[in-house]
Protein backbone atom coordinates (compact mmCIF):
# COMPACT_ATOMS: atom_id res chain seq x y z
CA UNK A 1 0.00 0.00 0.00
CA UNK A 2 1.06 3.67 -0.67
CA UNK A 3 2.00 5.73 1.95
CA UNK A 4 0.54 9.19 1.39
CA UNK A 5 2.35 12.35 3.06
CA UNK A 6 1.25 15.95 3.56
CA UNK A 7 3.89 18.77 3.41
CA UNK A 8 3.42 21.94 4.34
CA UNK A 9 5.81 24.45 2.89
CA UNK A 10 6.64 22.17 -0.67
CA UNK A 11 7.70 25.48 -2.69
CA UNK A 12 10.40 26.08 -0.42
CA UNK A 13 13.82 24.72 -0.41
CA UNK A 14 13.14 21.78 2.49
CA UNK A 15 9.78 20.88 0.88
CA UNK A 16 11.20 20.44 -2.70
CA UNK A 17 14.03 18.26 -1.59
CA UNK A 18 11.48 16.06 0.64
CA UNK A 19 8.99 16.07 -1.91
CA UNK A 20 11.77 14.40 -4.40
CA UNK A 21 12.94 12.09 -1.18
CA UNK A 22 9.35 10.72 -0.44
CA UNK A 23 8.54 10.59 -4.08
CA UNK A 24 12.26 8.06 -4.94
CA UNK A 25 10.08 5.88 -2.10
CA UNK A 26 6.98 5.12 -3.59
CA UNK A 27 5.35 7.89 -1.48
CA UNK A 28 1.85 9.87 -2.87
CA UNK A 29 3.38 13.46 -1.74
CA UNK A 30 0.67 16.22 -0.96
CA UNK A 31 1.83 19.59 -0.75
CA UNK A 32 0.04 22.21 1.12
CA UNK A 33 0.15 25.30 -0.77
CA UNK A 34 -1.45 29.15 0.17
CA UNK A 35 -4.08 30.52 -1.71
CA UNK A 36 -2.28 33.66 -4.19
CA UNK A 37 -2.85 35.02 -7.69
CA UNK A 38 1.27 33.93 -7.92
CA UNK A 39 2.43 30.69 -6.38
CA UNK A 40 6.07 30.24 -7.09
CA UNK A 41 6.78 26.50 -8.15
CA UNK A 42 10.32 27.40 -9.08
CA UNK A 43 11.56 24.64 -7.10
CA UNK A 44 9.34 22.00 -7.54
CA UNK A 45 8.24 22.77 -11.19
CA UNK A 46 10.16 19.29 -12.43
CA UNK A 47 7.91 17.75 -9.83
CA UNK A 48 4.61 19.15 -10.17
CA UNK A 49 2.52 16.67 -12.23
CA UNK A 50 4.01 13.99 -9.72
CA UNK A 51 2.47 15.86 -6.27
CA UNK A 52 -1.47 17.03 -5.69
CA UNK A 53 -1.65 20.41 -4.39
CA UNK A 54 -4.07 21.81 -1.86
CA UNK A 55 -4.84 25.13 -0.96
CA UNK A 56 -4.35 25.85 3.12
CA UNK A 57 -2.73 28.20 5.47
CA UNK A 58 -1.07 27.26 9.01
CA UNK A 59 -3.11 30.71 10.03
CA UNK A 60 -6.63 28.84 9.35
CA UNK A 61 -6.84 25.29 11.46
CA UNK A 62 -10.33 25.02 9.74
CA UNK A 63 -7.98 24.22 6.21
CA UNK A 64 -5.78 22.22 7.93
CA UNK A 65 -8.86 19.30 9.20
CA UNK A 66 -10.32 19.88 5.66
CA UNK A 67 -7.19 18.57 4.01
CA UNK A 68 -6.39 16.24 6.63
CA UNK A 69 -10.10 14.84 6.54
CA UNK A 70 -9.72 14.19 2.94
CA UNK A 71 -6.20 13.10 2.25
CA UNK A 72 -5.87 10.88 5.20
CA UNK A 73 -2.41 11.08 5.05
CA UNK A 74 -0.11 8.63 7.21
CA UNK A 75 2.80 11.51 8.10
CA UNK A 76 2.58 14.94 7.83
CA UNK A 77 5.98 17.04 7.42
CA UNK A 78 5.63 21.06 8.91
CA UNK A 79 8.13 23.01 6.69
CA UNK A 80 6.32 25.98 6.22
CA UNK A 81 6.69 29.14 8.61
CA UNK A 82 8.14 32.91 8.01
CA UNK A 83 11.15 31.68 7.82
CA UNK A 84 14.13 34.83 7.29
CA UNK A 85 15.02 35.75 11.19
CA UNK A 86 15.91 39.30 9.39
CA UNK A 87 12.45 39.98 8.96
CA UNK A 88 11.01 38.81 12.12
CA UNK A 89 12.20 41.56 14.16
CA UNK A 90 9.80 44.17 11.51
CA UNK A 91 7.49 41.35 11.55
CA UNK A 92 7.13 39.66 14.83
CA UNK A 93 3.56 39.03 15.26
CA UNK A 94 3.00 37.40 11.79
CA UNK A 95 6.22 35.33 12.61
CA UNK A 96 4.24 34.46 15.80
CA UNK A 97 1.08 33.46 14.44
CA UNK A 98 2.90 31.16 11.62
CA UNK A 99 5.83 29.82 12.83
CA UNK A 100 4.45 29.42 15.90
CA UNK A 101 0.87 29.31 16.84
CA UNK A 102 0.98 27.71 13.04
CA UNK A 103 2.21 24.53 14.98
CA UNK A 104 -0.58 24.71 17.45
CA UNK A 105 -3.16 24.38 14.59
CA UNK A 106 -1.82 21.82 12.76
CA UNK A 107 -1.10 19.86 15.66
CA UNK A 108 -4.68 20.46 16.96
CA UNK A 109 -6.16 18.86 13.92
CA UNK A 110 -3.76 16.10 13.87
CA UNK A 111 -5.56 15.15 17.71
CA UNK A 112 -8.78 15.82 16.10
CA UNK A 113 -8.93 14.14 13.21
CA UNK A 114 -6.11 11.08 13.28
CA UNK A 115 -4.37 10.84 16.17
CA UNK A 116 -2.22 8.22 14.52
CA UNK A 117 -0.28 10.36 11.81
CA UNK A 118 3.18 10.42 12.31
CA UNK A 119 4.33 14.58 12.07
CA UNK A 120 7.70 16.29 12.09
CA UNK A 121 8.22 19.67 13.07
CA UNK A 122 11.17 21.95 11.78
CA UNK A 123 13.09 23.11 14.90
CA UNK A 124 15.94 25.36 14.28
CA UNK A 125 19.13 26.01 15.71
CA UNK A 126 18.39 29.33 16.14
CA UNK A 127 16.38 28.11 19.22
CA UNK A 128 19.59 28.50 20.94
CA UNK A 129 20.46 31.77 19.88
CA UNK A 130 22.92 33.28 22.76
CA UNK A 131 24.36 29.33 23.24
CA UNK A 132 24.70 28.21 26.62
CA UNK A 133 26.98 25.17 25.49
CA UNK A 134 29.34 24.33 22.52
CA UNK A 135 28.37 21.85 21.16
CA UNK A 136 24.72 21.99 21.18
CA UNK A 137 22.47 19.35 21.49
CA UNK A 138 19.45 17.94 22.20
CA UNK A 139 19.69 19.29 25.93
CA UNK A 140 20.98 22.14 25.39
CA UNK A 141 18.86 24.96 27.50
CA UNK A 142 17.41 27.41 24.73
CA UNK A 143 17.74 31.39 24.47
CA UNK A 144 16.06 32.56 21.30
CA UNK A 145 18.07 35.75 20.11
CA UNK A 146 14.94 36.72 17.43
CA UNK A 147 11.22 36.66 17.21
CA UNK A 148 12.05 33.78 14.62
CA UNK A 149 13.83 32.04 17.25
CA UNK A 150 11.10 32.75 19.92
CA UNK A 151 8.48 31.24 17.98
CA UNK A 152 10.22 27.95 16.89
CA UNK A 153 10.62 27.35 20.78
CA UNK A 154 6.74 27.84 20.89
CA UNK A 155 6.52 25.29 18.19
CA UNK A 156 9.02 22.82 19.44
CA UNK A 157 7.33 22.84 22.80
CA UNK A 158 3.90 22.50 21.71
CA UNK A 159 5.10 19.53 19.69
CA UNK A 160 6.52 18.06 23.09
CA UNK A 161 3.18 18.74 25.10
CA UNK A 162 1.29 17.18 22.41
CA UNK A 163 3.38 14.33 21.81
CA UNK A 164 3.45 13.76 26.04
CA UNK A 165 -0.17 14.77 26.13
CA UNK A 166 -2.18 12.86 23.89
CA UNK A 167 0.75 10.47 22.81
CA UNK A 168 0.95 11.65 19.20
CA UNK A 169 3.84 10.48 17.14
CA UNK A 170 5.75 14.21 17.24
CA UNK A 171 9.06 14.40 16.38
CA UNK A 172 10.83 17.38 16.04
CA UNK A 173 14.30 17.90 14.22
CA UNK A 174 16.66 20.84 15.80
CA UNK A 175 17.79 21.41 12.10
CA UNK A 176 21.11 23.78 11.60
CA UNK A 177 21.92 25.96 8.85
CA UNK A 178 21.00 24.22 5.74
CA UNK A 179 21.76 25.27 2.56
CA UNK A 180 21.58 24.23 -1.33
CA UNK A 181 20.83 26.47 -4.73
CA UNK A 182 17.43 26.22 -3.86
CA UNK A 183 18.17 28.52 -1.49
CA UNK A 184 16.02 31.94 -0.84
CA UNK A 185 18.12 34.74 -2.56
CA UNK A 186 17.86 36.67 1.01
CA UNK A 187 19.49 34.08 3.16
CA UNK A 188 23.64 34.82 3.28
CA UNK A 189 24.78 31.87 1.91
CA UNK A 190 22.71 32.42 -1.41
CA UNK A 191 23.32 36.03 -1.49
CA UNK A 192 27.10 35.64 -1.20
CA UNK A 193 26.83 32.14 -4.13
CA UNK A 194 24.45 34.33 -6.72
CA UNK A 195 26.53 37.48 -6.25
CA UNK A 196 29.66 36.00 -6.63
CA UNK A 197 28.32 34.31 -10.06
CA UNK A 198 26.93 37.91 -11.20
CA UNK A 199 30.14 39.55 -10.08
CA UNK A 200 32.39 37.08 -11.92
CA UNK A 201 29.64 37.68 -14.95
CA UNK A 202 30.58 41.62 -15.08
CA UNK A 203 26.74 41.51 -13.48
CA UNK A 204 28.14 43.18 -9.95
CA UNK A 205 30.82 45.34 -8.67
CA UNK A 206 30.33 44.32 -4.94
CA UNK A 207 28.74 42.52 -2.37
CA UNK A 208 27.51 43.84 0.70
CA UNK A 209 26.96 41.66 4.08
CA UNK A 210 26.35 42.22 7.94
CA UNK A 211 27.93 40.31 10.27
CA UNK A 212 31.40 38.70 8.54
CA UNK A 213 32.40 36.93 11.82
CA UNK A 214 28.97 35.48 12.67
CA UNK A 215 29.72 31.03 12.68
CA UNK A 216 27.52 28.70 11.67
CA UNK A 217 27.14 24.88 11.13
CA UNK A 218 26.21 24.45 7.21
CA UNK A 219 25.14 21.67 5.93
CA UNK A 220 23.19 20.49 2.75
CA UNK A 221 19.59 20.54 2.99
CA UNK A 222 19.52 17.78 0.50
CA UNK A 223 21.29 15.19 3.17
CA UNK A 224 19.21 16.72 6.05
CA UNK A 225 15.38 16.08 4.50
CA UNK A 226 16.30 12.37 4.74
CA UNK A 227 17.12 13.03 8.63
CA UNK A 228 13.22 14.18 8.88
CA UNK A 229 12.25 11.02 6.78
CA UNK A 230 14.10 8.83 9.07
CA UNK A 231 12.62 10.41 11.98
CA UNK A 232 8.91 9.50 11.26
CA UNK A 233 9.85 5.86 10.52
CA UNK A 234 11.28 5.31 14.62
CA UNK A 235 9.14 3.46 16.74
CA UNK A 236 9.03 6.12 19.05
CA UNK A 237 8.96 9.82 18.50
CA UNK A 238 11.96 11.68 19.59
CA UNK A 239 13.83 15.15 18.93
CA UNK A 240 17.17 15.05 17.28
CA UNK A 241 20.02 17.44 16.34
CA UNK A 242 20.87 17.76 12.94
CA UNK A 243 24.50 19.27 11.94
CA UNK A 244 27.31 18.62 10.66
CA UNK A 245 29.48 19.15 13.77
CA UNK A 246 31.56 21.42 12.13
CA UNK A 247 31.46 25.56 12.22
CA UNK A 248 32.62 28.13 9.49
CA UNK A 249 32.44 32.25 9.48
CA UNK A 250 30.65 34.33 7.02
CA UNK A 251 33.90 35.35 6.21
CA UNK A 252 34.88 31.47 5.40
CA UNK A 253 32.22 31.19 3.07
CA UNK A 254 33.05 34.07 1.27
CA UNK A 255 36.70 33.15 0.79
CA UNK A 256 35.69 29.53 -0.52
CA UNK A 257 33.02 31.58 -2.63
CA UNK A 258 35.50 33.81 -4.79
CA UNK A 259 38.56 31.58 -4.75
CA UNK A 260 35.81 29.45 -6.91
CA UNK A 261 36.00 32.11 -9.17
CA UNK A 262 39.52 32.80 -9.03
CA UNK A 263 38.31 35.97 -7.16
CA UNK A 264 39.74 38.33 -3.99
CA UNK A 265 36.96 38.77 -1.60
CA UNK A 266 38.42 41.61 -0.12
CA UNK A 267 38.25 43.39 -2.99
CA UNK A 268 34.51 42.71 -3.49
CA UNK A 269 32.68 42.84 -0.06
CA UNK A 270 32.05 45.39 1.82
CA UNK A 271 30.69 45.16 5.55
CA UNK A 272 27.01 47.60 5.66
CA UNK A 273 25.26 48.09 9.27
CA UNK A 274 21.92 47.82 7.67
CA UNK A 275 22.31 43.71 7.27
CA UNK A 276 23.54 43.72 11.52
CA UNK A 277 20.79 42.09 13.54
CA UNK A 278 19.29 44.03 16.35
CA UNK A 279 20.70 41.35 18.13
CA UNK A 280 23.03 39.01 17.18
CA UNK A 281 23.54 35.03 17.58
CA UNK A 282 27.66 34.62 17.39
CA UNK A 283 27.99 30.86 17.64
CA UNK A 284 26.35 28.18 16.25
CA UNK A 285 27.37 24.02 15.71
CA UNK A 286 25.51 21.46 16.60
CA UNK A 287 26.24 17.75 17.80
CA UNK A 288 24.81 15.04 15.28
CA UNK A 289 25.24 12.04 17.48
CA UNK A 290 21.40 11.20 18.85
CA UNK A 291 21.00 11.11 14.72
CA UNK A 292 23.53 9.07 13.93
CA UNK A 293 23.39 6.81 16.85
CA UNK A 294 19.44 6.62 16.62
CA UNK A 295 18.75 6.97 13.09
CA UNK A 296 22.14 6.30 11.25
CA UNK A 297 22.27 9.70 10.00
CA UNK A 298 25.13 11.33 8.63
CA UNK A 299 25.46 14.28 6.38
CA UNK A 300 27.71 13.58 3.14
CA UNK A 301 28.11 16.68 1.99
CA UNK A 302 31.25 18.52 3.60
CA UNK A 303 31.25 22.06 3.36
CA UNK A 304 33.55 22.65 0.26
CA UNK A 305 31.33 20.80 -2.08
CA UNK A 306 28.58 22.73 -0.64
CA UNK A 307 30.23 26.23 -1.64
CA UNK A 308 31.36 25.08 -4.73
CA UNK A 309 28.15 23.46 -5.42
CA UNK A 310 26.12 26.98 -5.18
CA UNK A 311 28.35 29.11 -6.94
CA UNK A 312 28.66 26.97 -10.11
CA UNK A 313 24.97 26.39 -9.87
CA UNK A 314 24.65 30.25 -9.40
CA UNK A 315 27.02 30.83 -12.36
CA UNK A 316 24.79 28.17 -14.51
CA UNK A 317 21.33 29.80 -13.85
CA UNK A 318 22.89 33.44 -14.19
CA UNK A 319 24.62 32.11 -17.81
CA UNK A 320 21.39 30.82 -18.87
CA UNK A 321 22.46 27.31 -19.15
CA UNK A 322 19.88 25.71 -15.64
CA UNK A 323 16.36 26.76 -16.47
CA UNK A 324 14.90 27.55 -12.62
CA UNK A 325 16.35 25.93 -9.40
CA UNK A 326 15.23 22.39 -10.29
CA UNK A 327 18.95 20.70 -9.45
Amino acid sequence: MTTRALITGITGQDGSYLAELLLSKGYEVIGMVRRSSTVNFERIAHLQDKITFVPGDLLDEVSMIHILQEHRPAEVYNLAAQSFVQTSFTQPVLTGEVTGLGVTRILDAIRLVDPEIRFYQASSSEMFGKVQEVPQTERTPLYPRSPYGVAKVYGHWMTINYRESYDLHASSGILFNHESPRRGLEFVTRKISNTVAKIKLGMATELRLGNLDAQRDWGFAGDYVDAMWRMLQQDSPDDYVVSTGETHSVREFCELAFGRVDLDWEQYVKVDERFFRPAEVDLLVGSPAKATEKLGWEPSTPFPQLVTMMVDADLALLSGDLDGLAH
